[in-house]
């Protein structure tokens, strides 16, 4: 083989090689970046992680103080239901055993007492507002209805 030849083959040898070379730290160097990439994405992946940590607990504790809130008021509702009830039945043993009382609770409401309680099936606040401002202006205390 000439000098030549043998030069050349090296030069070749030594391109290949370099290009290998080359290749092989692009590789790396991608890898690496890949590397940086997935270590940012679990990083923020813990972070988003211990963030709705952080919001469990806190709903949980919501959660909890809510449930301990209902039973409270479902205990004064109960309450108030047995007071109620005590209530109604004393009104109707004074009833029985008051024939003022008993006659003055058969009588029918008087006529602005019923007015007040008339209302037409309202739906919202607007009609509320219209109905309110078209009943007419409220009578002084020291007036007597009109008959």
């Amino acid at each position: 083989m000439s000098t030549l030849r043998q030069a050349l083959y090296g030069i070749a040898l030594l391109g290949a090689l370099a290009l290998l070379i080359w290749g092989q730290q692009q590789r790396i160097n991608t890898a690496e970046s890949q590397t940086d990439l997935a270590k940012s994405a679990a990083k923020t992946a813990r972070e988003d992680a211990d963030r709705n940590l952080a919001t469990v607990t806190t709903l949980t504790a919501t959660l909890k103080q809510e449930r301990e809130n209902q039973s409270t008021l479902r205990a004064q509702q109960d309450q108030l239901r047995q007071a109620l009830a005590k209530r109604a039945r004393t009104i109707e043993e004074l009833k029985l055993e008051n024939d003022e009382l008993r006659n003055w609770a058969i009588q029918p409401l008087p006529d602005a007492a019923r007015r007040l309680r008339e209302r037409p099936a309202l739906t919202g606040a607007a009609a509320y507002r219209d109905w309110l401002s078209g009943r007419g202006a409220v009578p002084v205390a020291g007036d007597k209805p009109s008959q």
